[in-house]
């Protein structure tokens, strides 16, 4: 209600004089009996509060400040006063006592109608704009759910049809190893694809805060040098030597392992892009101080002054030329910062400008203490061996593909299409694992867990392989029972990781970046 006034008087007359006022010059007004009621009011919506002095003792002003201070922020509401305070002190001493009102503005008796009537229509000027504002947010944080349940249905769409063929180029190099050059063409577009939907995901979640992340304490040099390793033949493909420093095992943080080798993995794979053949790329990681400083270092294309300030934004790309060579969305660098950001450290870029190559340094904050996560010695690890499954899929290429991949790792496998046959047949021949895809037809993949868990109780592993990979749609698997939560499409040596650990270890499984698993154990 941004045009209505409410006025708290500490007499009738007073009261009556100011809303006959404002009344005939057509602005509508509430009357309170004291500045409780007013409080009251303003959960209704208001566009000034017009109060006397006297009715403003410090307890009623803590009392209308407590409400105040929890405006939302695009909310400023003006505080009217009347005060009877004549000399200098006197409005010094007001004006510190209503201090914690904020947009206070003080009007000295005796008033004239005219400066009273545009003093109050000011504020409900100004009031209004912050309504106009208000809605703006509303319907910016509408478009913002939209988006990103757009992109939630997009992912499932995309990570559907990408994880049958990811599947199949997995079976196909199981069944006979090939240096195909086309089939590894196939193999790298394909991974090229899903880390684009990774990336379109992972900024709606980032930005919106929807990530949650699973901090223990990570050995940094360990994770860097483990992830450079498994990007060295990336570079060795694109002709650029990538070499690397990093101190002995000890440099500990506090953070997600598997966000932190996002992180990684975005700024050396950004800076791989932007190198040409016999380029080079340098990672050097130090402890300095309190912090963990990880450098990353190109002699690329470099970036010039003026866009080094643009580089993390949304979308944003340095290359703008129409060939488009080096793909990509811009998301890489955005994701990056923000989850940085959320774990506590800081990332900046630097370039001497065009042709000059970049580097980008990352700090986080060490912590104190031992690593968390101790590794298994072989006589704790569980054994190897073929395992009875059940996949539930009904999209009939995953479940060929998915079957067969299966069954070359050994494992004896039955495959169901719909969720009410998958939920039986589960229950009648008693699985080891059930891998469950969530978007069945007649019976969704939640309640095909509930049942199966009912059933079965925990004497079998369900794992959740679905295109939804959401903060809500990992919750919701948990909920009805999953053990694991797979995002697809997923690496086979990611699944047989799962299938062989079992809920043992899942929390510590090191799987490929842009792959999303989350645990239903505590």
């Amino acid at each position: 209600m941004p045009e209505r006034v409410l006025l708290v008087a500490p007499t009738g007359r007073d009261a009556a004089l100011a809303a006959s006022v404002l009344r005939s010059d057509q602005i509508q007004v509430t009357t309170c009996s004291d500045v409780s009621q007013a409080v009251t009011e303003l959960g209704a919506g208001a566009g000034a509060l017009l109060v006397a002095m006297e009715a403003m003792d410090p307890g009623r002003v803590q009392h209308l400040a407590r409400w105040i201070a929890r405006q939302p922020a695009w909310s400023d509401l003006p505080v009217i006063v009347f005060t009877s305070a004549s000399s200098r002190d006197a409005r010094d001493i007001a004006l510190e006592r209503l201090a914690p009102l904020g947009n206070v503005t003080l009007l000295e008796r005796p008033l004239r109608r005219t400066t009273f009537v545009t003093v109050v229509r000011t504020a409900l000027r100004a009031r209004q704009r912050q309504y106009a504002a208000r809605d703006v947010l509303v319907a910016l944080e509408h478009e913002v759910a939209a988006r990103d349940q757009f992109l939630a249905m997009l992912g499932h769409e995309l990570r559907n049809p990408l994880a049958a063929i990811m599947m199949a180029l997995q079976v196909t190099e199981l069944r006979a190893p090939t240096n195909s050059r086309e089939l590894g063409i196939v193999a790298r577009q394909s991974r090229q694809l899903a880390r684009i939907v990774d990336d379109l995901l992972d900024v709606a979640r980032v930005t919106s805060g929807k990530i949650a992340l699973h901090r223990v304490i990570v050995d940094l040099s360990s994770l860097v040098t483990k992830a450079l390793e498994a990007l060295q033949p990336e570079a060795v493909k694109s002709g650029i030597t990538l070499a690397w420093t990093v101190p002995p095992p000890g440099l500990l943080v506090m953070g997600d392992p598997v966000r932190l080798e996002q992180v990684l993995a975005n700024l050396v794979g950004n800076a791989l892009k932007y190198t040409p053949r016999r380029g080079h790329v340098w990672v050097d990681l130090q402890h300095a101080g309190a912090e963990a400083v990880l450098r990353v270092r190109d002699d690329g294309s470099g970036i010039a002054p003026d866009q080094l300030r643009r580089v993390f934004e949304t979308f944003a790309q340095v290359d703008t030329t129409l060939d488009r060579s080096r793909g990509g969305l811009g998301l890489g660098l955005t994701v990056a910062r923000s989850l940085v950001a959320m774990h506590g450290g800081a990332i900046e870029a630097f370039s001497e400008g065009i042709g000059k190559g970049s580097e980008f340094v990352v700090r986080l904050p060490t912590a104190v203490g031992s690593s968390e996560q101790e590794p298994q010695d072989d006589a704790r690890r569980p054994e190897r061996r073929p395992r009875r499954i059940l996949v539930i899929e009904d999209g009939d290429d995953n479940r060929v593909a998915l079957k067969a991949a299966l069954e070359l790792m050994g494992h004896e496998v039955q495959a169901s299409a719909d969720g009410v046959e998958g939920a039986e047949a589960a229950i009648r021949h008693a699985p080891e694992v059930v891998l469950v895809d969530i978007g069945l037809p007649g019976l969704d993949g939640y309640e095909v867990a509930r049942r199966i868990r009912a059933a079965r109780g925990s004497r079998v592993l369900l794992v959740a392989l679905t295109g939804y990979g959401q903060a809500e749609d990992r919750r919701l698997a948990i909920a009805a029972g999953f053990d694991v939560h797979l995002t697809k499409p997923v690496e086979l040596e990611a699944l047989a990781a799962v299938i062989r650990e079992g809920r043992t270890r899942v929390e510590d499984l090191l799987l490929a970046p842009g792959h999303d698993v989350s645990s239903g154990r505590s």
